[in-house]
């Protein structure tokens, strides 16, 4: 993707976001910039029967879930993205999924990086993040471009807690 239409995605995609956490993910997208690399939100929000649909097809483990939140009146306030590199997006390298780990914990998110992973393997992933080894050998869980913000539940967002 050019560089324009990734920064024209990018602005797009962070609309649909709930303005805090759209702050955020713009930290996160800038803090991944400034390291030459170039972040792409691949998806933020997701309608109900797109949900389904990947809940269905296991891509998915919810039914609902941070991509669907909608704020008064169906308004797209979403709490998730999946943030790909753009000159990597269908295999990227742990490197960049360690750095985009990095920037999402400095900013008060977490990623998809340890889920599904034994306790072990998500040491290994904080050793690497702790000493900024980038370059670390670890193993990483099943949905590592995905952010979402810590402290809040999606049973909670769903009844209309946001994030600060």
């Amino acid at each position: 993707m050019t560089e324009t239409k990734r920064r024209q995605r990018n602005a797009e995609k962070q609309a649909e976001l709930y303005p805090t956490f759209r702050v955020r993910i713009g930290s996160v997208i800038t803090a991944l910039e400034d390291q030459g690399i170039r972040p792409r939100i691949q998806e933020a929000y997701r309608s109900p029967a797109d949900q389904l649909t990947a809940w269905r097809s296991g891509h998915s483990k919810l039914k609902f879930g941070f991509h669907n939140v909608t704020g008064a009146a169906g308004a797209k306030e979403a709490l998730a993205v999946d943030l790909l590199d753009d000159d990597q997006p269908t295999n990227p390298s742990v490197g960049y999924l360690l750095r985009l780990a990095a920037a999402a914990e400095a900013n008060g998110l977490v990623t998809g990086i340890r889920w599904g992973l034994p306790p072990s393997l998500s040491a290994a992933i904080d050793g690497a993040l702790a000493s900024s080894s980038f370059g670390a050998p670890v193993k990483v869980g099943w949905d590592p471009t995905h952010i979402q913000p810590t402290g809040i539940t999606v049973t909670e967002a769903r009844g209309g807690k946001r994030p600060l």
